[in-house]
Protein backbone atom coordinates (compact mmCIF):
# COMPACT_ATOMS: atom_id res chain seq x y z
CA UNK A 1 0.00 0.00 0.00
CA UNK A 2 1.31 3.12 -0.74
CA UNK A 3 1.96 6.02 1.62
CA UNK A 4 -0.73 8.35 -0.19
CA UNK A 5 -3.37 5.57 -0.29
CA UNK A 6 -2.36 5.11 3.42
CA UNK A 7 -2.93 8.62 4.32
CA UNK A 8 -6.18 8.89 2.25
CA UNK A 9 -7.74 6.17 4.54
CA UNK A 10 -6.25 8.02 7.67
CA UNK A 11 -8.91 10.62 6.34
CA UNK A 12 -11.46 8.72 5.67
CA UNK A 13 -11.19 6.70 9.22
CA UNK A 14 -10.68 10.57 11.22
CA UNK A 15 -14.13 11.71 9.32
CA UNK A 16 -15.63 8.46 10.50
CA UNK A 17 -14.58 8.69 14.08
CA UNK A 18 -16.16 12.34 14.15
CA UNK A 19 -19.53 10.99 12.68
CA UNK A 20 -19.70 8.29 15.41
CA UNK A 21 -19.74 11.76 17.75
CA UNK A 22 -16.10 10.91 19.28
CA UNK A 23 -14.48 14.29 20.22
CA UNK A 24 -12.73 15.88 17.55
CA UNK A 25 -9.46 16.20 19.77
CA UNK A 26 -9.70 12.49 20.63
CA UNK A 27 -10.39 11.41 16.86
CA UNK A 28 -7.44 13.16 15.39
CA UNK A 29 -4.90 12.18 18.31
CA UNK A 30 -6.09 8.40 17.38
CA UNK A 31 -5.62 9.06 13.94
CA UNK A 32 -2.51 10.68 14.24
CA UNK A 33 -1.01 8.15 16.61
CA UNK A 34 -2.21 4.97 14.68
CA UNK A 35 -1.04 6.02 11.69
CA UNK A 36 2.18 7.05 12.50
CA UNK A 37 2.26 3.53 14.60
CA UNK A 38 1.57 1.49 11.65
CA UNK A 39 3.53 3.80 9.11
CA UNK A 40 6.87 3.97 11.22
CA UNK A 41 6.72 1.93 14.43
CA UNK A 42 5.90 2.87 17.60
CA UNK A 43 9.33 4.73 18.74
CA UNK A 44 8.54 7.42 15.99
CA UNK A 45 4.88 7.33 17.25
CA UNK A 46 5.82 8.04 20.42
CA UNK A 47 8.15 10.56 19.89
CA UNK A 48 5.39 12.63 17.88
CA UNK A 49 3.15 12.65 20.45
CA UNK A 50 5.38 13.76 23.32
CA UNK A 51 7.25 16.27 21.19
CA UNK A 52 4.48 17.47 19.52
CA UNK A 53 1.87 17.42 22.33
CA UNK A 54 4.12 19.35 24.33
CA UNK A 55 5.44 21.89 21.75
CA UNK A 56 2.03 22.72 21.39
CA UNK A 57 0.64 23.19 24.84
CA UNK A 58 4.34 24.87 26.16
CA UNK A 59 3.33 27.77 23.26
CA UNK A 60 3.76 31.26 24.14
CA UNK A 61 1.04 32.88 21.76
CA UNK A 62 -1.40 30.24 23.03
CA UNK A 63 -1.86 32.44 26.15
CA UNK A 64 -4.22 34.18 24.57
CA UNK A 65 -6.91 31.47 24.38
CA UNK A 66 -7.42 31.23 28.04
CA UNK A 67 -7.07 34.99 28.50
CA UNK A 68 -9.45 36.11 26.23
CA UNK A 69 -11.96 33.39 27.15
CA UNK A 70 -11.49 34.61 30.79
CA UNK A 71 -12.61 38.08 29.77
CA UNK A 72 -15.94 36.84 28.00
CA UNK A 73 -16.21 34.86 30.91
CA UNK A 74 -16.20 37.31 33.53
CA UNK A 75 -17.85 40.11 31.27
CA UNK A 76 -20.39 37.83 31.29
CA UNK A 77 -21.35 36.65 34.92
CA UNK A 78 -21.03 40.23 35.58
CA UNK A 79 -23.42 41.41 33.67
CA UNK A 80 -21.70 43.92 31.34
CA UNK A 81 -22.93 42.11 28.37
CA UNK A 82 -26.09 43.33 29.01
CA UNK A 83 -25.20 46.83 29.57
CA UNK A 84 -23.65 46.08 26.22
CA UNK A 85 -27.17 45.55 24.63
CA UNK A 86 -29.04 47.92 26.46
CA UNK A 87 -26.68 50.76 24.83
CA UNK A 88 -26.98 49.91 21.70
CA UNK A 89 -31.17 49.48 21.96
CA UNK A 90 -30.78 52.94 23.27
CA UNK A 91 -29.53 54.34 20.27
CA UNK A 92 -31.14 52.04 17.41
CA UNK A 93 -34.28 51.32 19.28
CA UNK A 94 -36.54 53.46 17.52
CA UNK A 95 -36.33 52.07 14.15
CA UNK A 96 -38.07 48.76 12.80
CA UNK A 97 -36.38 46.03 13.62
CA UNK A 98 -34.27 47.94 16.23
CA UNK A 99 -33.78 45.51 18.96
CA UNK A 100 -32.69 43.13 15.85
CA UNK A 101 -30.30 45.87 14.90
CA UNK A 102 -29.29 46.18 18.62
CA UNK A 103 -28.58 42.30 19.14
CA UNK A 104 -26.04 42.65 16.14
CA UNK A 105 -24.57 45.40 17.16
CA UNK A 106 -24.38 43.95 20.83
CA UNK A 107 -22.79 40.63 19.34
CA UNK A 108 -20.09 42.93 17.33
CA UNK A 109 -19.20 44.71 20.55
CA UNK A 110 -19.28 41.55 22.81
CA UNK A 111 -16.96 39.35 19.89
CA UNK A 112 -14.06 42.34 20.56
CA UNK A 113 -14.28 40.57 24.44
CA UNK A 114 -15.40 36.53 23.88
CA UNK A 115 -13.69 35.89 21.07
CA UNK A 116 -15.79 32.80 20.50
CA UNK A 117 -19.14 32.44 18.56
CA UNK A 118 -20.77 30.17 20.67
CA UNK A 119 -20.78 31.86 23.49
CA UNK A 120 -21.55 35.41 21.78
CA UNK A 121 -24.75 33.79 20.87
CA UNK A 122 -25.95 32.47 23.89
CA UNK A 123 -24.73 35.69 26.14
CA UNK A 124 -26.82 37.86 23.87
CA UNK A 125 -29.31 35.31 23.15
CA UNK A 126 -30.11 35.31 26.68
CA UNK A 127 -30.54 38.96 26.98
CA UNK A 128 -32.41 39.90 23.72
CA UNK A 129 -34.70 36.94 22.91
CA UNK A 130 -36.92 37.58 25.94
CA UNK A 131 -37.45 41.42 25.13
CA UNK A 132 -37.27 40.75 21.20
CA UNK A 133 -40.41 38.33 22.10
CA UNK A 134 -42.00 41.04 24.43
CA UNK A 135 -42.08 43.21 21.71
CA UNK A 136 -43.88 40.93 19.21
CA UNK A 137 -41.01 40.36 16.78
CA UNK A 138 -41.32 37.32 14.92
CA UNK A 139 -39.36 34.22 15.82
CA UNK A 140 -37.53 34.24 12.54
CA UNK A 141 -36.07 37.40 12.61
CA UNK A 142 -35.67 37.64 16.43
CA UNK A 143 -33.24 34.01 16.37
CA UNK A 144 -31.83 34.84 13.61
CA UNK A 145 -30.16 37.94 14.12
CA UNK A 146 -28.91 36.31 17.11
CA UNK A 147 -27.44 32.80 15.69
CA UNK A 148 -25.75 35.13 12.68
CA UNK A 149 -24.51 37.82 14.59
CA UNK A 150 -23.25 35.14 17.27
CA UNK A 151 -20.84 34.06 13.87
CA UNK A 152 -18.96 37.51 14.30
CA UNK A 153 -17.28 36.01 17.59
CA UNK A 154 -15.21 33.89 15.04
CA UNK A 155 -14.21 36.96 12.93
CA UNK A 156 -14.14 40.05 15.34
CA UNK A 157 -10.55 39.69 17.31
CA UNK A 158 -9.78 38.64 19.68
CA UNK A 159 -11.12 35.31 17.87
CA UNK A 160 -9.91 31.77 18.53
CA UNK A 161 -10.68 30.87 14.72
CA UNK A 162 -7.39 32.99 13.84
CA UNK A 163 -5.26 32.07 17.20
CA UNK A 164 -5.61 28.44 15.39
CA UNK A 165 -5.51 29.33 12.31
CA UNK A 166 -2.27 30.97 13.57
CA UNK A 167 -0.71 27.79 14.85
CA UNK A 168 -1.67 25.65 12.44
CA UNK A 169 0.24 27.65 9.66
CA UNK A 170 3.01 29.64 12.09
CA UNK A 171 1.73 33.42 10.67
CA UNK A 172 1.14 35.97 12.88
CA UNK A 173 -1.85 36.35 15.56
CA UNK A 174 -1.36 40.07 16.02
CA UNK A 175 -1.32 40.64 11.69
CA UNK A 176 -4.78 37.99 11.94
CA UNK A 177 -6.52 40.03 14.83
CA UNK A 178 -5.82 43.32 12.48
CA UNK A 179 -6.76 42.04 9.28
CA UNK A 180 -10.44 40.96 10.87
CA UNK A 181 -10.96 44.18 11.88
CA UNK A 182 -12.69 45.87 8.23
CA UNK A 183 -14.63 42.42 7.38
CA UNK A 184 -15.54 42.24 10.93
CA UNK A 185 -16.97 45.76 10.60
CA UNK A 186 -18.12 44.73 6.67
CA UNK A 187 -20.22 42.01 7.68
CA UNK A 188 -21.51 43.60 10.76
CA UNK A 189 -23.02 46.69 7.95
CA UNK A 190 -24.27 43.88 6.10
CA UNK A 191 -26.54 42.19 8.90
CA UNK A 192 -27.77 45.37 9.46
CA UNK A 193 -28.87 46.15 5.72
CA UNK A 194 -30.12 42.82 6.27
CA UNK A 195 -32.47 43.18 9.53
CA UNK A 196 -33.42 46.54 7.84
CA UNK A 197 -34.27 44.44 3.97
CA UNK A 198 -36.21 41.84 6.30
CA UNK A 199 -38.22 44.90 8.12
CA UNK A 200 -38.89 46.63 4.80
CA UNK A 201 -40.30 43.00 3.39
CA UNK A 202 -42.79 42.27 6.86
CA UNK A 203 -42.74 45.41 8.66
CA UNK A 204 -44.80 43.04 11.51
CA UNK A 205 -41.22 40.75 11.80
CA UNK A 206 -39.47 43.64 13.75
CA UNK A 207 -42.12 46.65 15.09
CA UNK A 208 -40.32 49.62 16.30
CA UNK A 209 -39.44 50.06 19.68
CA UNK A 210 -40.08 53.08 21.89
CA UNK A 211 -38.09 56.42 21.34
CA UNK A 212 -35.26 57.10 24.08
CA UNK A 213 -33.88 60.84 24.85
CA UNK A 214 -31.18 61.77 23.84
CA UNK A 215 -29.97 62.43 27.30
CA UNK A 216 -31.24 59.23 28.24
CA UNK A 217 -29.28 57.40 25.70
CA UNK A 218 -25.61 58.86 27.10
CA UNK A 219 -26.57 57.80 30.62
CA UNK A 220 -27.28 53.96 28.99
CA UNK A 221 -24.13 54.57 27.50
CA UNK A 222 -21.73 55.67 29.72
CA UNK A 223 -23.54 52.54 32.03
CA UNK A 224 -21.35 50.88 29.39
CA UNK A 225 -18.34 53.07 28.99
CA UNK A 226 -16.08 50.96 31.47
CA UNK A 227 -15.92 47.64 29.29
CA UNK A 228 -15.84 49.66 25.96
CA UNK A 229 -12.91 51.15 27.56
CA UNK A 230 -11.48 48.22 28.36
CA UNK A 231 -11.73 46.78 24.72
CA UNK A 232 -10.43 50.12 23.83
CA UNK A 233 -6.92 49.48 25.88
CA UNK A 234 -7.03 45.87 25.54
CA UNK A 235 -7.57 45.34 21.50
CA UNK A 236 -6.79 49.11 20.33
CA UNK A 237 -3.12 48.58 21.91
CA UNK A 238 -2.59 45.57 19.70
CA UNK A 239 -3.22 48.01 16.68
CA UNK A 240 -1.06 50.99 18.19
CA UNK A 241 1.69 48.21 18.86
CA UNK A 242 1.89 49.03 22.86
CA UNK A 243 0.94 45.53 23.49
CA UNK A 244 1.66 41.99 21.67
CA UNK A 245 -1.76 40.24 21.62
CA UNK A 246 -0.69 38.08 24.13
CA UNK A 247 0.00 40.97 26.57
CA UNK A 248 -3.34 42.36 25.44
CA UNK A 249 -5.06 39.51 26.38
CA UNK A 250 -3.66 39.61 30.25
CA UNK A 251 -4.03 43.19 30.28
CA UNK A 252 -7.90 43.20 29.28
CA UNK A 253 -8.58 40.18 31.85
CA UNK A 254 -7.01 42.04 34.94
CA UNK A 255 -8.68 45.02 34.04
CA UNK A 256 -12.36 43.46 33.32
CA UNK A 257 -11.76 41.27 36.63
CA UNK A 258 -10.38 44.30 38.12
CA UNK A 259 -13.75 46.15 37.03
CA UNK A 260 -16.32 43.91 37.90
CA UNK A 261 -14.97 43.87 42.14
CA UNK A 262 -14.34 47.36 42.12
CA UNK A 263 -18.50 47.60 41.22
CA UNK A 264 -19.30 44.80 43.14
CA UNK A 265 -20.91 43.52 39.82
CA UNK A 266 -19.93 39.59 40.46
CA UNK A 267 -19.79 37.41 43.51
CA UNK A 268 -16.46 35.21 44.45
CA UNK A 269 -19.22 32.41 43.52
CA UNK A 270 -19.30 34.10 39.99
CA UNK A 271 -15.96 34.84 39.21
CA UNK A 272 -15.21 30.61 40.44
CA UNK A 273 -17.98 29.60 37.69
CA UNK A 274 -16.49 32.05 34.95
CA UNK A 275 -12.74 30.67 35.84
CA UNK A 276 -14.01 27.39 36.06
CA UNK A 277 -15.76 27.80 32.64
CA UNK A 278 -12.51 29.49 31.21
CA UNK A 279 -10.56 26.47 32.04
CA UNK A 280 -12.85 23.94 30.81
CA UNK A 281 -13.22 25.62 27.38
CA UNK A 282 -9.42 26.35 27.20
CA UNK A 283 -8.46 22.63 28.20
CA UNK A 284 -10.75 21.70 24.86
CA UNK A 285 -9.16 24.17 23.12
CA UNK A 286 -5.65 22.71 24.01
CA UNK A 287 -6.75 19.28 23.14
CA UNK A 288 -7.79 20.48 19.63
CA UNK A 289 -4.11 21.66 19.60
CA UNK A 290 -2.56 19.02 20.35
CA UNK A 291 -4.68 16.88 18.16
CA UNK A 292 -3.90 18.90 15.36
CA UNK A 293 0.09 18.78 15.92
CA UNK A 294 -0.05 14.88 15.99
CA UNK A 295 -2.49 14.22 13.09
CA UNK A 296 -0.35 16.55 11.18
CA UNK A 297 3.56 14.59 10.89
CA UNK A 298 1.29 11.51 9.93
CA UNK A 299 -0.43 13.61 7.11
CA UNK A 300 3.12 15.19 6.03
CA UNK A 301 4.47 11.34 5.82
CA UNK A 302 2.06 10.14 3.96
CA UNK A 303 2.09 13.22 1.64
CA UNK A 304 -1.55 14.04 0.96
CA UNK A 305 -1.00 18.02 1.51
CA UNK A 306 1.54 17.44 -1.40
CA UNK A 307 -0.31 14.72 -3.71
CA UNK A 308 -3.88 17.07 -2.83
CA UNK A 309 -2.07 20.52 -4.20
CA UNK A 310 -0.68 18.69 -7.83
CA UNK A 311 -3.91 17.17 -7.89
CA UNK A 312 -6.00 20.88 -7.64
CA UNK A 313 -2.93 22.21 -9.86
CA UNK A 314 -3.46 19.75 -12.17
CA UNK A 315 -7.04 20.26 -12.92
CA UNK A 316 -5.71 23.75 -14.29
CA UNK A 317 -8.74 25.63 -12.96
CA UNK A 318 -6.91 28.93 -12.43
CA UNK A 319 -6.20 30.24 -8.81
CA UNK A 320 -9.45 31.65 -8.30
CA UNK A 321 -10.90 28.26 -10.20
CA UNK A 322 -9.05 26.41 -7.76
CA UNK A 323 -9.86 29.25 -4.58
CA UNK A 324 -13.81 28.26 -5.67
CA UNK A 325 -13.12 24.42 -5.17
CA UNK A 326 -11.96 24.51 -2.12
CA UNK A 327 -14.50 27.12 -0.35
CA UNK A 328 -16.90 24.62 -2.01
CA UNK A 329 -15.12 21.59 0.05
CA UNK A 330 -15.41 24.23 3.01
CA UNK A 331 -19.04 24.38 2.41
CA UNK A 332 -20.11 20.68 2.03
CA UNK A 333 -17.71 19.79 5.51
CA UNK A 334 -19.59 22.76 7.02
CA UNK A 335 -23.02 21.15 6.73
CA UNK A 336 -21.52 17.98 9.15
CA UNK A 337 -18.56 19.56 11.15
CA UNK A 338 -18.57 22.05 13.67
CA UNK A 339 -16.23 25.57 12.71
CA UNK A 340 -13.21 24.60 14.79
CA UNK A 341 -12.91 20.48 13.67
CA UNK A 342 -12.91 22.20 10.20
CA UNK A 343 -10.55 24.47 10.48
CA UNK A 344 -7.49 22.18 12.41
CA UNK A 345 -8.52 19.19 9.82
CA UNK A 346 -8.46 21.23 6.64
CA UNK A 347 -5.95 23.83 6.83
CA UNK A 348 -2.88 21.50 7.11
CA UNK A 349 -4.24 20.21 3.84
CA UNK A 350 -4.83 22.95 2.20
CA UNK A 351 -2.63 25.72 3.40
CA UNK A 352 0.30 24.28 1.51
CA UNK A 353 -2.04 25.13 -1.72
CA UNK A 354 -3.04 28.30 -1.30
CA UNK A 355 0.65 29.50 -0.42
CA UNK A 356 1.34 27.57 -4.29
CA UNK A 357 -1.07 29.57 -6.03
CA UNK A 358 0.13 32.56 -4.81
CA UNK A 359 -2.66 33.93 -2.03
CA UNK A 360 -1.76 35.91 0.68
CA UNK A 361 -1.70 33.60 3.66
CA UNK A 362 -3.41 36.40 5.96
CA UNK A 363 -5.99 36.92 3.14
CA UNK A 364 -6.70 33.36 3.05
CA UNK A 365 -7.12 33.41 6.75
CA UNK A 366 -10.19 35.66 6.85
CA UNK A 367 -11.80 33.89 3.93
CA UNK A 368 -11.18 30.47 5.50
CA UNK A 369 -12.56 32.03 8.52
CA UNK A 370 -15.51 33.62 7.21
CA UNK A 371 -16.44 30.48 5.10
CA UNK A 372 -16.48 28.34 8.39
CA UNK A 373 -19.09 31.39 9.34
CA UNK A 374 -21.12 30.36 7.07
CA UNK A 375 -21.00 26.54 7.96
CA UNK A 376 -22.10 27.76 11.66
CA UNK A 377 -25.68 28.72 10.45
CA UNK A 378 -25.89 26.15 7.97
CA UNK A 379 -28.16 22.86 8.10
CA UNK A 380 -28.08 20.32 8.89
CA UNK A 381 -24.89 20.87 11.92
CA UNK A 382 -25.09 24.90 12.42
CA UNK A 383 -23.96 24.92 15.90
CA UNK A 384 -25.00 28.76 16.60
CA UNK A 385 -28.56 27.77 15.34
CA UNK A 386 -28.82 24.77 17.78
CA UNK A 387 -27.32 26.96 20.46
CA UNK A 388 -29.75 29.58 19.97
CA UNK A 389 -32.35 26.90 19.61
CA UNK A 390 -31.93 25.92 22.80
CA UNK A 391 -32.23 29.23 24.52
CA UNK A 392 -35.55 30.35 22.01
CA UNK A 393 -38.16 28.29 23.66
CA UNK A 394 -40.90 27.34 21.17
CA UNK A 395 -39.40 28.19 18.09
CA UNK A 396 -39.13 25.12 16.18
CA UNK A 397 -35.71 24.29 14.17
CA UNK A 398 -37.30 25.16 10.60
CA UNK A 399 -37.98 28.87 11.73
CA UNK A 400 -34.59 29.49 12.91
CA UNK A 401 -32.86 28.22 10.05
CA UNK A 402 -35.38 30.13 8.17
CA UNK A 403 -34.59 33.41 9.92
CA UNK A 404 -31.08 32.99 9.11
CA UNK A 405 -31.36 32.48 5.40
CA UNK A 406 -30.90 36.31 4.61
CA UNK A 407 -27.97 36.55 6.68
CA UNK A 408 -26.71 33.40 5.31
CA UNK A 409 -26.73 35.69 1.59
CA UNK A 410 -24.96 38.25 3.59
CA UNK A 411 -22.13 36.27 4.03
CA UNK A 412 -21.95 35.20 0.73
CA UNK A 413 -22.10 38.53 -0.21
CA UNK A 414 -19.36 39.44 2.52
CA UNK A 415 -17.54 36.53 0.92
CA UNK A 416 -17.72 37.78 -2.67
CA UNK A 417 -16.64 41.58 -1.85
CA UNK A 418 -13.39 40.39 0.27
CA UNK A 419 -12.14 38.27 -2.81
CA UNK A 420 -12.73 40.81 -5.33
CA UNK A 421 -11.05 43.33 -3.19
CA UNK A 422 -8.57 41.81 -1.25
CA UNK A 423 -7.62 45.16 0.40
CA UNK A 424 -10.62 44.71 2.76
CA UNK A 425 -8.69 42.16 4.45
CA UNK A 426 -5.07 42.58 3.87
CA UNK A 427 -5.10 47.09 3.98
CA UNK A 428 -4.68 47.30 8.09
CA UNK A 429 -2.04 44.43 8.65
CA UNK A 430 0.05 46.00 5.60
CA UNK A 431 -0.12 49.12 6.82
CA UNK A 432 0.35 48.73 10.77
CA UNK A 433 2.89 45.91 10.33
CA UNK A 434 4.64 47.02 7.02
Amino acid sequence: MTPELFGFLGIVYLFALMVLRTPVALAMLITGFGGMYLLEGPRAAGAVMLTEGFSAVSSYSLIVVPMFILLGNVSSQAGFSRALYDAAFAWVGRFRGGLASASVIGCAVFSAVSGSSVATAVTLGRVALPEMRRLGYGPALSTGAIAAGGTLGFLIPPSTGFVQYAVLTEESIGRLFVAGILPGLLLTALFLVTVWLVTLRDPAAGPRGEAVALAERFRILGRAAPLLSIIVISIGGIYAGIFTPVEASGVGAGLVTLLAFVRRAITLEGFRRAVLETVKTSAMLYMVVIGANVLNPFLAVTHIPATLGEAMVGLHLGPYGTLALIILAYVVLGMFLDGLSMLVVTIPIVFPVVIQLGFDPIWFGVVAVIVIEMGMITPPVGLNVFVVKGIAEGVPMTTVFRGVFPFLIAMIVALVLIIAFPAIATLLPDTMFG
